[in-house]
């Protein structure tokens, strides 16, 4: 890259908040309506600007601050959408930063306007015919709780002009109050770890179903898979997110099929016997349009496989030992009662709790070159959620901590793994800053030990919202939903 330009310091920081303020708010109504009409998402670097505040689209611009060790500002990106909303523009996801940061650190010095340099880059989308899909898919949470009421939230999000995945129903057994409806509905409008959900909720008793944004989702309940008949609802040829994790095998799993209108399940947990177990962003290409059944692994797995992957592409890995410290669950106890599992009897508020962890053999099933060569375990820890993974790493050749840095730096930021990877290299963040990361882990670069051949690395992750987002990745694919991006290399982004 041409070197970049530096953005002079403004003489009244106020002033420029104000008119940078202004062009962020001009930004929504032009994102929206890109976004309903012609299923065009903008996004900031992978962050995206539909439905987003004037400070959360401010919030994107700072942030790339520190991926790129540079300025974006909306003064930069504003023109950048006020030449895209008038192109005719097919279905797509186009990261407006990474344009912007093209054209002022490079294009500029080829002679190109910006309306040039726009037009020349998004030509492929111009008038494009391309469709994610042929009709909408329709998509079916089996359980809801915390996966499943954090997919909703992603799945109604996402929504947009609806001419892609659909949330058409929930299914539930029946609790023992009378307003089961209402109480699971309330369930997702608040959440105590992920704050109020983004828009609104009514129930409608009478079709036994809630509307949220506008999707009508039928609330079913029943004891079994085998006696829904999601056709009687106006469900077919649906996808069934099971985030239950009561049957983690193909044999379990296949009850679902059994039932009217169900054509391919998701587990939410890692699978079993000969499931394939998908961490998207790593092994997805291994899922066939003929696989009925997939895992989407567990929330570690996903966490540690792509920065397990990319150190051992550069550097090698020998050996290493995965240390978890995992926020407690629901799985364990609020107070000391009798449990199956050792230890997970105990207090989970009040004790930090020794336990195992499958996730370190779990990554040879997605990264068989890691077959044998970790170790692993746990510690359940008194926060509710956003959990730690560490890796301990033998490689292969000697390195440094900058090295290994601005190594992963660059994955982060440029690699094919973008969206599963994340980087801070901020000295004060904690666990809860990273509560609604929609990546599968963030590389914490101000942690990092690296003594010659031994590499210690240190990764954050959203247990709960990033792992959503993670499958949700997968079910895309599953439905078999493709959108053209700029840039071209990239995947669609979330």
């Amino acid at each position: 890259m041409a070197e970049q330009r530096k953005r002079e310091r403004p003489e009244d920081y106020f002033a420029d908040w104000k008119e940078r303020e202004a062009l962020a708010e001009a930004m929504i109504p032009q994102v929206g309506a890109m976004a309903r009409a012609r299923n065009v998402k903008c996004y900031i670097y992978g962050h995206s600007l539909v439905n987003q505040s004037v400070l959360d689209i401010m919030k994107s611009h700072r942030y790339v601050r520190q991926m790129e060790r540079n300025e974006l500002s909306e003064f930069e990106t504003a023109p950048v959408l006020d030449i895209m909303k008038d192109l005719s523009l097919g279905p797509s996801h186009i990261d407006v930063g990474r344009l912007a940061v093209q054209y002022f650190d490079k294009a500029q010095g080829e002679g190109l306007s910006l309306e040039e340099y726009v037009n020349r880059e998004l030509d492929f989308l111009i008038d494009s015919e391309h469709r994610p899909v042929d009709r909408p898919v329709d998509v079916v949470l089996y359980g809801f709780g915390r996966i499943g009421r954090l997919m909703a939230r992603i799945l109604i999000a996402k929504t947009d002009g609806g001419d892609s995945l659909r949330l058409r129903a929930v299914v539930v057994r029946k609790g023992g109050a009378a307003n089961d409806l209402v109480k699971r509905a309330s369930l997702l409008r608040r959440d105590s770890v992920h704050g109020a959900f983004k828009g609104t909720i009514r129930v409608d008793e009478e079709r036994q179903s809630f509307v949220a944004n506008g999707n009508e989702v039928r609330m079913i309940y029943a004891n079994s898979p085998e006696e829904i008949d999601y056709t009687a609802y106006g469900i077919d040829n649906c996808i069934v997110v099971d985030n239950t994790g009561v049957w983690r095998d193909r044999e379990g799993l296949s009850r679902h099929l059994v039932s009217k209108g169900v054509s391919k399940v998701i587990l939410t947990a890692p699978g079993k016997g000969d499931l394939k177990n998908i961490v998207a962003g790593i092994n997805h290409h291994e899922i066939d349009p003929s696989d009925s059944i997939i895992s989407a692994a567990s929330c570690t797995t996903n966490a540690i496989v792509p920065p397990l992957k990319a150190l051992d592409d550069e550097y090698g890995i020998v050996s290493g030992h995965v240390e978890t410290v995992h926020a407690f669950t629901n799985d364990q106890n609020l107070i000391d009662n009798y449990h199956k599992a050792d230890r997970r009897g105990r207090s989970a508020p009040l004790n930090m709790v020794l336990t195992e962890t499958g996730a370190a053999k779990a990554v040879a099933k997605v990264l068989p070159a890691m077959e044998g060569k970790l170790t692993g375990n746990a510690i359940r820890v008194p926060t509710p959620n956003v959990s730690m993974a560490i890796l301990n790493l033998t490689l292969s050749k000697e390195t440094t901590v900058d090295a290994l840095n601005e190594f992963m730096r660059n994955t982060a930021l440029h690699s094919a793994m973008r969206k599963q990877i994340d980087f801070s290299a901020s000295p004060e963040v904690v666990s809860s800053d990273f509560v609604g990361s929609r990546a599968a882990c963030i590389f914490d670069a101000k942690a990092t030990i690296v003594n010659g051949s031994q590499a210690v690395c240190y990764l954050w992750y959203d247990n709960e919202f990033g792992y959503s987002c993670q499958v949700y990745r997968i079910l895309e694919q599953m439905a078999g939903i493709s959108y053209l991006t700029y840039p071209q290399d990239m995947t669609a982004p979330l």
